[in-house]
């Protein structure tokens, strides 16, 4: 679970960053506020799903009998 955190983190970073460089270019204004926040929401929808399926060895536990 700790690395699943790191990952959204970093990917949260990221959109951070995506956003204030398209909000220095004037894109974000021309966009307007409701699809920037649908697209925000899908962006974080699709970090969520890609650090979960990251995160974590799979492995197959053995149960023996006593």
């Amino acid at each position: 679970m700790k690395w699943t955190g790191m990952y959204l983190f970093g990917f949260v970073i990221l959109l951070g960053g995506i956003l204030a460089a398209l909000w220095k270019l004037g894109i974000l204004a021309s966009v307007g506020v409701t699809w920037t926040v649908i697209g925000i929401a899908i962006a974080v929808g699709i970090g969520i799903m890609l650090a979960v399926s990251n995160s974590g060895a799979k492995e197959n536990v053995e149960i023996r009998p006593k």
